[in-house]
């Protein structure tokens, strides 16, 4: 029959290895002792082991971004720090008129005033007109073939133009749409929208500060913003961040100790060299990972904050995981479980995490109760 160690010896080797991903052996031969008391019994079941690795990260609203003002003019009003902007509200205001919010990739960059223009900057104009509710008629599909209208002079021709995958054609019907949008505005109703007389971003934006004041010329920096949710950004080396992806899903200890989950959202391509101890200022590269949070109700309270995020680094799938607690060295070396009312089964040990083992052994399957440490 096998032969037991010494039982202290046994958890205190245990308490360590269960923070390592794969056990150790023990390869001393401590004496046996008689078993200690205060154990009860467990089911052994079938589980996803995960072993995370834990990093630092900071809470908060993500990178700042510089706006600058897209117009000539004098800046008449701004929003103040910490104001949320969504699409169609004003962000601020040049001549005492609105400069408001539109989402997209890019801004705009030309007037748009002849019927029959296409581009990516006109399907930006119309995809939010839809988004606030005006009627914007149908858009011409990908493929279809258009003249741009006036031409330059009666006996020119202007080459017809392919409608691209993502463009859009400013119609009658969306140059209606236009008006009646600058009309709500409080805006003259030209039914031609210029470059700057919108902001074009990605979505809704938090002012993170202020960096113009009324009076200032608008075509310069006017602010800093952020995005409006709340995300959590960690620097990780280049290395393991090419283990992450978007869409791998992490956990976030706040603070109190609590915990949110998450996902990556980006991992970032931008490689920062850290400061280290090396004297010359170098150290390891890294890359900002941002992750966003399942529920945004756990951190409504906190505006910034340090955090720790783990970060899955393998998993062992419908493995069987029994207690840390159950596990007993063997005096002739490897480990063993004691099933209750019966004998002990030596076992081979895969991954250790959060108080569980992985294990396998003649006999054993989900359901066996084993004896482990209360």
């Amino acid at each position: 029959m096998p032969r037991l160690v010494a039982p202290a010896v046994v958890l205190a080797v245990l308490a360590v290895t269960a923070g390592v991903v794969w056990s150790g052996r023990d390869s001393g031969r401590p004496p046996a002792v008689d078993e200690p008391a205060g154990v009860r019994s467990v089911a052994l079941v079938r589980q996803d082991m995960s072993m995370a690795q834990s990093l630092p990260g900071t809470l908060g609203y993500g990178a700042a971004r510089v706006l600058k003002g897209g117009k000539d003019g004098t800046v008449t009003w701004l929003p103040a720090p910490g104001a949320s902007v969504r699409r169609g509200q004003q962000l601020y205001r040049v001549d005492d008129r609105p400069v408001p919010l539109f989402y997209g990739g890019m801004p705009l960059y030309r007037p748009l005033r002849d019927l029959g223009t296409v581009g990516r900057d006109v399907r930006i104009v119309a995809d939010n007109l839809d988004a606030l509710g005006y009627e914007i008629g149908d858009q011409p599909r990908p493929g279809t073939r258009l003249v741009p209208s006036p031409a330059p002079s009666p006996t020119a021709s202007r080459p017809a133009v392919t409608v691209g995958r993502g463009e859009g054609v400013l119609t009658a019907a969306l140059r209606a749409a236009v008006k009646r949008w600058q009309n709500d505005l409080g805006v003259p109703a030209t039914g031609a929208v210029e470059p700057g007389d919108v902001a074009v971003l990605v979505g809704g934006v938090r002012v993170d500060s202020v960096a113009a004041q009324p009076g200032d010329s608008a075509n310069s920096p006017l602010m800093s913003v952020t995005q409006t949710a709340k995300v959590v950004t960690v620097q990780m080396d280049v290395g393991d961040a090419a283990s992450v992806e978007p869409g791998d899903v992490v956990d976030v200890r706040l603070p109190d100790e609590s915990a949110v989950g998450g996902k990556v959202a980006a991992v970032g391509q931008a490689v920062q060299a850290a400061a280290g101890d090396d004297p010359t200022g170098g150290g390891p590269a890294k890359v900002t990972v941002t992750v966003t949070l399942d529920k945004s109700a756990a951190v409504a309270k906190i505006s910034f904050a340090d955090v720790q995020v783990d970060f899955v680094a393998e998993t062992h799938e419908d493995v069987l995981v029994a207690p840390v607690g159950a596990l007993l060295a063997l005096a002739e070396g490897g480990y063993a479980v004691q099933v209750e009312g019966g004998g002990l089964v030596a076992v081979e040990t895969g991954m250790f995490a959060k108080g569980l083992v992985e294990i396998s052994g003649d006999g054993l399957a989900p359901g066996t109760r084993v004896v482990t440490t209360s």
